[in-house]
């Protein structure tokens, strides 16, 4: 499948606006990957999938996570987490991507990890900096992540985790542990991985 075929699928699977969301998504992902040296190929194909599962039907998508035997703890969660693992399902599945790490940095873009390589953080930072992004504390983050991608990393999750707190939300495991990875990291010492 080449790029336009590829984009046209992922537009036909979502509103305009979120379209729009995942080429900014794109963009950011192509900059960071260029800042961090990273694969601009892989970078591009994850950040234009990682919604591509977004607006798939919740009842098909509680299925796949018990069929394919993905974390059972989601079905306790808020749905809007599961557009992320079925993302990487979908892309594999309908888009033929085998590149372990593009369907990982899919499959954390929502929550995080323990384990994230520079693709995922990537993918996870462009998500949250692209330029439709309108929020307090974005132009930081923005600045953050152009230095570092750990410091973008502990910068995102410190305010993903407080969005949800202020809403009495609860928080997915994963992202917690993310958070404590990142703050280690720095509380360790790892201050180049910071500035």
């Amino acid at each position: 499948m080449n790029r336009e075929q590829m984009l046209e699928k992922i537009k036909q699977a979502m509103p305009e606006k979120r379209f729009q969301h995942t080429l900014g998504v794109e963009k950011t992902a192509l900059l960071y990957a260029e800042i961090y040296e990273e694969s601009t190929e892989k970078a591009s194909i994850a950040a234009l999938l990682h919604d591509y599962a977004k607006y798939y039907p919740d009842d098909q998508a509680e299925k796949l996570i018990r069929e394919e035997n993905m974390d059972p703890r989601l079905l306790k969660y808020s749905r809007a987490l599961w557009h992320a693992p079925i993302g990487a399902y979908l892309a594999r599945e309908e888009f033929g991507v085998t590149d372990s790490e593009i369907l990982e940095a899919i499959r954390v873009h929502t929550t995080g990890s323990t384990k994230m390589n520079k693709l995922d953080k990537i993918i996870f930072l462009a998500d949250y900096t692209e330029p439709g992004r309108d929020f307090p504390g974005v132009e930081e983050a923005r600045t953050l992540s152009k230095k570092s991608l750990d410091a973008g990393m502990l910068f995102a999750l410190r305010r993903t985790i407080a969005y949800l707190s202020d809403k009495e939300q609860p928080i997915f495991p994963d992202t917690f542990d993310s958070y404590n990875t990142f703050a280690f990291l720095k509380q360790e010492g790892d201050v180049e991985r910071f500035e």
